[in-house]
């Protein structure tokens, strides 16, 4: 089996013993929930990210030179739900710091909330793209990926921040023997880059072709297997649950 295939491999099914054990494969569900929640709150609510911060503050930009189509309050609402869910996800890293499988099942249970009271929101309402329906809908998705992305970031797991692809896109190329690296790990990065693009792509097929809301209602079932997963984990104390370094 080659390097990137080897790579591609461990992660999607690490051993017991490993550094990281579970938390890999759990992660790259997380970034599947990323593309779905995205392709919703872009796809419906209009022009705007709940996970996606750096295309928040470029459409921001774009709203102030008067560009149509995007509006400078929901991408400013976006923001601040993202932050709010950002010092949540700090507290939870600070409450269960000894445990990143309590810490994970934590995160992962408060967001399969805030996403499953947005899809019933979201399937209830006239039309959640206008009024204040919107503006809800961005205030309870914002912190759900914040608190996500703030824990994510404290677990420590090497290329699966959930989010941003930018740096993993990069990290593929100029850590590759075209860019004078040895290890690439292309085979963890670009299933990365995958997870994010099945989720958007279900997510899109999902809001355009059957419901607006059914994204949020995949975002809930993934988030509820992976806190089933984690459940039996979270009662013993596995090398891999201590906290890195």
């Amino acid at each position: 089996m080659t390097g990137p295939l080897r790579d591609a491999w461990t992660t999607l099914t690490p051993r017991s013993d490993s550094r990281h054990g579970p938390l890999p494969p759990l992660l790259l569900g997380l970034t599947v929930v990323t593309g779905l929640v995205d392709a919703f709150s872009y796809l419906v609510l209009g022009h705007v990210f709940v996970a996606n911060m750096t295309g928040n503050v470029v459409f921001m930009a774009f709203a102030l030179a008067g560009a149509k189509g995007f509006s400078l309050a929901a991408s400013a609402v976006a923001l601040l739900a993202f932050a709010v869910g950002a010092a949540l996800g700090g507290r939870l890293a600070n409450r269960f710091r000894e445990h990143r499988g309590r810490l994970l099942l934590a995160v992962v249970v408060a967001e399969a909330l805030l996403v499953l009271v947005s899809y019933a929101c979201a399937a209830t309402a006239a039309d959640p793209s206008r009024g204040w329906m919107r503006y809800l809908l961005i205030a309870l998705l914002g912190p759900a990926m914040g608190a996500q992305n703030g824990v994510v970031r404290r677990l420590g797991v090497p290329d699966l921040t959930t989010t941003v692809l930018t740096m993993t896109i990069t990290g593929v190329f100029a850590d590759s023997a075209l860019g004078g690296g040895q290890d690439s790990k292309s085979g963890r990065r670009v299933l990365s880059a995958v997870a994010m693009f099945l989720g958007g792509y279900a997510g899109a097929l999902l809001a355009l072709h059957v419901s607006a809301a059914l994204p949020l209602l995949a975002c809930g079932a993934l988030l509820a297997l992976e806190a089933a997963s984690l459940v039996g984990q979270v009662r013993t104390q596995p090398a891999w649950a201590h906290p890195t370094a």
